[in-house]
């Protein structure tokens, strides 16, 4: 087991904590500490926010030109080190590690590249003879989720030091050590001290950070709890926020859709990263004409999702993040059965095999219906329910009655009556016919999945206050 007592990263240098509480980091596929490191406080984040704030003014007035050589070079430096951090993230949070190399970094990689490209074609407009230019927001606080822990610090530190601001990431303490790694990433690419700071810490650490006086910006991802609790906090210093919260997506299959195609598709859009993916599309809409027959065909794909050590690279499904989460699932689970919903495939029970770790067992269910707690309520976990209706406009209104709005995919042999159809959703994204993640396209929600937007050009506006200057001239 590593104790990382050093692990704030501030000023261009590690310190050790100003406690000496430590959070156990645990290997979710055998119950086993890994790692410790600092529990984090109030004086680590003083610390890094105050060498944030005076790196500021000279990062923001560096070309951009030379900020994203920095990005390349850190580019550079994961692509270098993507075996250990693979490696790290699996035995983190439990992602196969065949998946942990193709999306947890192939999605950090590809995301610097887009945040590249939309920094790029940034540049001063004019309107008649006012000037209208962009400026860093300023100090941006990044508190970043477990599910997809390097992707979304890439996500969020990459467009905020394009645009010229500097950061303070606070990385969830289940998933610290791929942050920590970063760190040294970002250390030896040579970027100006203070430019990226990290603090490490629950949300105790959280709260102090996004309660700083000395922080402009909060972008956030997790839960819609902790996203409220973020938004008040950040509301008294008038902080700019933005939020990429929870889901409950639906994935509408039309009645012309292709099944033998569509059904493993939908099966794998919920299950990926055993389901602890916020745009998850967990609830499936059937026409009750060929309910049976997608019932038959999501039970065969369920049987290629098995569960595995996702240290083995023929290992689809790994456990789930912690056994807490694991705790949250299964209740899920016993909580659809008592519904009156059918269970197909899966269950509540420890699967066999598997004395120790935080497994789940594949799920589906159908007969479901939409005012059910199991078709409501986020699970983050691989369990589907499967939803009848009668026609196109009880899909599309039972997709939308939903308080979230993150994601939503539709299936249909035509794309325009597809694209029809996703118009009417509600939601921040829709996936047409299985589409794969696009990183130059915006990401993110409406309702009660937050606000604010992801990736390429529009990810990368958020970072920035916009002026005008009257007066110009043409």
């Amino acid at each position: 087991m590593a104790e990382l007592t050093e692990s704030i990263y501030a000023g261009g240098a590690w310190h050790r904590s100003g406690t000496r509480e430590r959070i156990s980091v645990v290997n979710p596929a055998n119950d086993r500490v890994i790692a410790e490191v600092t529990a984090g406080c109030a004086a680590d984040v003083d610390r890094a926010v105050t060498a944030a704030r005076a790196a500021f003014p000279k990062w923001s007035r560096l070309e951009a030109s030379e900020r994203l050589r920095l990005l390349q070079r850190l580019q550079a430096g994961i692509q270098e080190r993507a075996e250990g951090l693979a490696t790290t993230i699996t035995s983190e949070m439990g992602a196969p590690v065949s998946f942990s190399r193709a999306a947890q970094i192939g999605l950090a990689l590809r995301g610097i590249q887009s945040t590249i490209a939309a920094m790029s074609s940034i540049a001063d407009e004019r309107i008649g003879g006012t000037l209208i230019v962009r400026e860093a927001v300023g100090v941006v606080a990044a508190i970043t989720p477990w599910n997809f822990p390097l992707h979304q610090i890439i996500a969020k530190i990459a467009p905020a030091l394009a645009a010229g601001c500097v950061v303070v990431l606070k990385a969830s303490e289940v998933t610290p050590l791929d942050a920590i790694q970063l760190a040294g990433i970002i250390d030896d690419a040579g970027f100006p001290a203070g430019v990226f700071n990290l603090v490490t810490g629950g949300r105790e650490t959280g709260e102090a950070l996004v309660s700083h006086p000395g922080v402009d910006m909060v972008t956030f991802t997790g839960s819609t709890r902790g996203g409220r609790r973020v938004a008040t906090v950040a509301a008294e210093g008038l902080k700019k926020v933005a939020l990429e919260l929870g889901g409950k997506s639906a994935n509408i299959l039309l009645d012309d859709a292709d099944l033998a195609r569509a059904v493993p598709g939908a099966v794998q859009q919920c299950f990926v990263n055993s389901g602890q993916v916020c745009a998850a599309l967990s609830r499936l809409f059937v026409p009750e004409s060929r309910l049976a027959e997608v019932e038959s065909l999501a039970v065969a794909a369920a049987k290629n999702w098995t569960l595995g050590d996702p240290a083995d690279v023929a290992t689809r499904l790994g456990p789930l993040a912690s056994r807490a989460q694991q705790a949250h699932v299964r209740k899920c689970i016993e909580l659809g059965i008592s519904e009156g919903a059918r269970l197909l495939v899966g269950g509540p029970e420890q699967p066999k095999g598997f004395d120790a770790g935080a497994y789940v067992l594949p799920t589906i269910f159908s007969g479901a219906r939409n005012d059910m707690a199991l078709a409501r309520e986020e699970i983050f976990g691989p369990v589907l329910a499967i939803v009848g209706y009668a026609d196109e406009d009880e899909a599309i209104r039972m997709a939308n009655d939903s308080d979230y709005g993150l994601s939503g995919g539709v299936w249909s042999a035509s794309v325009p009556r597809a694209v029809s159809v996703a118009r009417r959703l509600s939601t921040g994204q829709v996936v047409v016919n299985g589409a794969s993640l696009d990183l130059a396209a915006p990401f993110g929600g409406v309702k009660r999945s937050g606000y604010g937007r992801e990736n390429g050009k529009y990810g990368l506006e958020e970072f920035f206050n916009v002026k005008a200057v009257l007066g110009a001239g043409e």
